[in-house]
C-alpha cells in the first residue's frame, strides 16, 4: 500500500470534514413570535375523571337539553338567542382577545325532569378574559353564580375551560380539582364576528347544559 504524504493526509481530512458538514443538518432556528412563549399543559393531564366524563358526553347534553327546552315551559326569550343554541355554530379562530365582556347565561334542560323549567334566559352581567402566565383565563365578575377558569387550546374551533364556581358572596373561584362539587369543564367556541359562548355540559346545578354568551363590553 502506498504511503500518504503529509499534504495528501491533510487534503483527505479536509474532504471528510466537508462531507460530514454536508450530511449533518443545521440546528433549528430559535423560535420567535406568539409561539415562543411557554408551552401550555394539556388539559387532559389535569382534568378530573368526573369532568372528563362530562366532556365526553357533551353531545348527549346538547340533545337532552334542547329536547327539554322545546317541550317544556321556560323563562325568557329563547328565540332571541339565535346561533347561541345551535350546536353546530362554532367557527374557526376561537381565541378571544383579552378584555372586558358582557355575558349572559342561558340554561337548557332540567335536572328535575318534566317538572322543571326547560330553559332560563338570564340578563347580562360582567365578565373578563385575562392574559396570564398560564394562558387565557375567563372570569364572570358579577351575578350569584360566577365561574372562572383557564382556557386550554384544543383546535381552531374550540378551547377547553377547566374552572370552578363561586356562589353568592364568596370570593372569586381560583382553583380546580380541589372541590369536586364546584368543578366545571366547558368548551369555548366562537359563534359570530365578535361573539363567543362557553358550553358547560352536565353542570352541577339545575340544568343539563349551560351556555354563557360573551360579547365585547
Amino acid at each position: 500500500m502506498p504511503r500518504l504524504t503529509r499534504p495528501s493526509v491533510l487534503i483527505a481530512l479536509a474532504a471528510l470534514s466537508v462531507s460530514a458538514c454536508a450530511t449533518v443538518p443545521p440546528p433549528p432556528p430559535v423560535p420567535d413570535g406568539p409561539g415562543s412563549g411557554p408551552v401550555l399543559r394539556d388539559w387532559r393531564g389535569i382534568v378530573t375523571a368526573a369532568d372528563r366524563d362530562r366532556y365526553n358526553r357533551i353531545d348527549a347534553a346538547w340533545d337532552l337539553a334542547l329536547q327539554q327546552a322545546r317541550r317544556q315551559r321556560g323563562s325568557g326569550d329563547l328565540a332571541s338567542t339565535g346561533d347561541l343554541i345551535d350546536p353546530g355554530a362554532a367557527r374557526p379562530g376561537v381565541a378571544p382577545p383579552p378584555g372586558d365582556y358582557r355575558c349572559r347565561t342561558v340554561k337548557l334542560g332540567s335536572q328535575g325532569g318534566e317538572d322543571g323549567l326547560g330553559y332560563v334566559v338570564y340578563g347580562w352581567f360582567d365578565c373578563r378574559i385575562e392574559q396570564t402566565p398560564n394562558g387565557l383565563k375567563f372570569l364572570k365578575l358579577t351575578g350569584s353564580q360566577r365561574p372562572a377558569g383557564l382556557l386550554f387550546p384544543e383546535n381552531d374551533r374550540r378551547m377547553v375551560l377547566l374552572g370552578s364556581m363561586a356562589l353568592a358572596s364568596e370570593p372569586p373561584a381560583n382553583s380546580y380539582g380541589q372541590r369536586p362539587d364546584r368543578d366545571l369543564i366547558a368548551a369555548l367556541e366562537r359563534i359570530g364576528e365578535a361573539r363567543w359562548r362557553l358550553v358547560i355540559p352536565w353542570p352541577q346545578y339545575e340544568s343539563n347544559l349551560d351556555l354563557i354568551e360573551l360579547v365585547p363590553a
